[in-house]
C-alpha cells in the first residue's frame, strides 16, 4: 500500500494498521468526494456563524456554558481557549502508535463532511502527519463521552505549536518541530476545535490496534498450544471433527481445525497412540478449542464493531450541510466502544489463563513425565522454574486488569454530562492484557521448544521422532533464534527473543508457510 486514501466510508483496520507501522512511509491523503463534502459542510458552517444563529460550540460556549451566547468577535478566541482549557491530561504519555492512529482516526471521521471544518485545516493535519511529527499525549484523563475529550485537545495543541511532540526521534516543542517542518501554526476558526476533540478516537485508535493483534495471537495461541500438546504426548481424539461439528461455534471448529492441521503427521503422536494408557487429557490440553475457540468469536465480534467505528462520525453538533440542518446528539458517547473493549479484555485474558496451565505441566515432572523444570541438571540448575513465575504473575494481572471499566460512570460539566463510558479506561486495561497475554503466550513457546526437545527422543528405538507439520515448523524457526538451554541463564533475554517473533508474528509466518494459512 503506497497510500492512505481517507473518504470517512472505507478505512479498514489492516490499513490503518500497515499505515501506522509504516512510521510515515505511508502517507495519508483525502479523496475526491471527501474534499467536496467537507468544503460543502463548511460553507454553511461560515454562513450560519455570519448571520449570528444559535449553534452549540459554534456560537454558544461548551458543557454547562451552552446557554451562553459568543459574540462574533470571539469565536475563534472560543476555539483556542476550548483546546487549552481541556488539555489537562496527566500520566505517562500515550504509545506512539496509538497517537499516530488517533490523528488517522479523526481526519477520517472529519472527512465524511458532517462536521463544518475547514478543508485548510484538514490539508495542515495531513501535513503534519506526513511529516512524521507525533504529538505527545498523557494517557490519563477522558472518561470516554463527548468524546476523548482531553487526549484529543493535547493532539489539537499540537497543531496550535504548543506542547511537546517527537519529531526525528528527538523530544522537542510543537513550534519548533512545526517550523523544522516547514509548517505555520494551526489557527482555529469556528466550529474547529470542537471538531478536532469531539469523538472516541484514541478509545477507537486503542481498540483498532488491540484488535488485529488479537486475531494474529489468536492463531499463534494455537501454534504454541499445539507445541505443548505433543510435548506433553496429549490424546487427539478431542480434536476429531466430528465432535466439534456436534457443536459448530465458528470458533471452535476454526481452532480444531488449525490443531489438526498443526500436529498432522507426527511421528511423536503416533509412537504413543495405541498404547497409552490415558482415556482423555487435562482440559488445559483437551478443551484447547472450546477455549480458544470463545476467544475467537468474541475477537470477531469486537472487530466488526470497531470497523463500524472507525468509519462512524462521532462528532456534535453534526452538520447535515444539504439540507442546512445541525442536530444535536450523543454521537461523541463511547459505549459501544468501552463495552466491546471490556469484553475483549476478558476473552484474551483467557489465552494466558490457559497456556499458564499448560506451561505449569510441562515444568511439573510429576505430570509430564518429562526432566522437572525442563533442566537434566535440577538442583544446579533451576531450568524454566522461574518462566512460570512470571506467566502466573501475568495471568494473575490480567484477572484483576479484566474488571470491567464501562460499569463504572461519574457525572462531569455540573452534571450536565451525567453519564460517561470511561471507555479510555477500558482502553488502556485491554492494552496492557494484550501485552501480558503476548507475553505468556511467547513464553509457552518457549517452554515447548524446551520440552520436545526431550519429548521427542525416543527412548526405545532411541531415535528422534518428528513432531506435526505445523509443529515442527514452528519449533524449527525458533530453534533459528533460541537454543536449548542447557545451563542457567537469563530468562529475561530469551523470554525477550521470544516475544518479539509474536509480537512481529515472524512464527506464525514460519508456520504458515509449511502448512498454509492457518483458520
Amino acid at each position: 500500500m503506497k497510500n492512505l486514501q481517507l473518504d470517512g466510508y472505507s478505512l479498514k483496520i489492516e490499513d490503518l494498521y500497515k499505515t501506522v507501522k509504516s512510521y510515515n512511509k505511508i502517507p495519508i491523503s483525502f479523496s475526491k468526494s471527501a474534499i467536496k463534502a467537507i468544503k460543502l459542510s463548511r460553507k454553511v458552517v461560515d454562513e450560519w456563524t455570519k448571520s449570528g444563529e444559535i449553534i452549540y460550540g459554534i456560537t454558544t460556549g461548551f458543557g454547562e456554558f451552552s446557554n451562553i451566547k459568543i459574540s462574533l468577535s470571539d469565536i475563534e478566541k472560543l476555539q483556542e481557549n476550548l483546546i487549552l482549557s481541556h488539555s489537562a491530561g496527566v500520566g505517562e504519555p500515550l504509545p506512539l502508535d496509538v497517537i499516530r492512529a488517533m490523528i488517522i482516526l479523526r481526519l477520517n471521521a472529519l472527512s465524511k463532511g458532517y462536521s463544518g471544518i475547514r478543508y485548510e485545516t484538514l490539508e495542515f493535519i495531513k501535513n503534519f502527519f506526513n511529516s512524521g511529527i507525533t504529538p505527545i499525549i498523557p494517557s490519563k484523563g477522558s472518561v470516554g463521552s463527548s468524546g476523548d475529550l482531553i487526549p484529543l485537545s493535547h493532539m489539537t495543541l499540537s497543531f496550535l505549536g504548543k506542547g511537546k511532540v517527537l519529531y526525528q526521534d528527538v523530544l522537542m516543542d510543537a513550534s519548533l518541530a512545526l517550523k523544522k517542518a516547514k509548517l505555520n501554526p494551526l489557527k482555529l476558526q469556528a466550529k474547529e476545535g470542537l471538531a478536532l476533540i469531539n469523538g472516541t478516537q484514541m478509545m477507537t485508535a486503542y481498540a483498532a490496534l488491540i484488535v488485529y493483534e488479537a486475531i494474529q495471537l489468536c492463531k499463534i495461541a494455537d501454534i504454541s498450544a499445539a507445541m505443548s500438546f505433543e510435548a506433553l504426548k496429549g490424546t487427539d481424539t478431542a480434536f476429531d471433527k466430528r465432535i466439534h461439528n456436534l457443536r459448530p461455534h465458528k470458533g471452535q471448529m476454526e481452532s480444531a481445525e488449525n490443531l489438526r492441521r498443526l500436529i498432522s503427521g507426527s511421528e511423536i503422536r503416533e509412537s504413543h497412540r495405541f498404547n497409552d494408557p490415558r482415556v482423555q487429557d487435562a482440559y488445559s490440553l483437551r478443551c484447547i478449542p472450546q477455549v480458544h475457540g470463545a476467544t475467537r468469536d468474541a475477537v470477531r465480534y469486537a472487530y466488526d464493531i470497531i470497523q463500524t467505528e472507525i468509519n462512524s462520525v462521532t462528532d456534535n453538533p453534526i452538520i447535515f450541510a444539504k439540507e442546512k440542518v445541525h442536530l444535536e446528539g450523543g454521537n461523541f458517547h463511547g459505549q459501544p466502544i468501552a463495552f466491546v473493549l471490556d469484553f475483549l479484555a476478558i476473552a484474551i485474558s483467557e489465552l494466558a489463563n490457559i497456556a499458564e496451565r499448560r506451561i505449569e505441566r510441562m515444568l511439573n515432572g510429576s505430570l509430564s513425565g518429562l526432566p522437572k523444570f525442563l533442566t537434566t541438571r535440577g538442583g544446579l540448575n533451576s531450568g524454566l522454574m522461574i518462566a512460570q513465575y512470571t506467566t502466573a504473575a501475568l495471568v494473575s494481572e490480567n484477572k484483576v486488569l479484566a474488571h470491567p471499566a464501562s460499569v463504572d460512570s461519574i457525572p462531569t460539566s455540573a452534571n450536565q454530562e451525567d453519564h460517561n463510558s470511561m471507555g479510555s479506561i477500558s482502553a488502556q486495561k485491554c492494552w496492557q492484557i494484550l501485552k501480558n497475554v503476548q507475553t505468556v503466550i511467547a513464553i509457552e513457546l518457549l517452554t515447548a521448544a524446551q520440552a520436545l526437545d526431550f519429548s521427542s527422543f525416543d527412548i526405545k528405538t532411541k531415535k528422534i521422532m518428528k513432531p506435526g507439520k505445523g509443529t515442527e515448523a514452528a519449533y524449527k524457526f525458533l530453534r533459528k533464534h533460541i537454543s536449548h538451554i542447557h545451563y542457567d541463564k537469563t530468562l529475561y533475554e530469551e523470554i525477550e527473543k521470544t516475544l518479539n517473533l509474536v509480537v512481529d508474528g515472524s512464527v506464525l509466518k514460519a508456520t504458515e508457510k509449511a502448512i498454509g494459512k492457518l483458520k
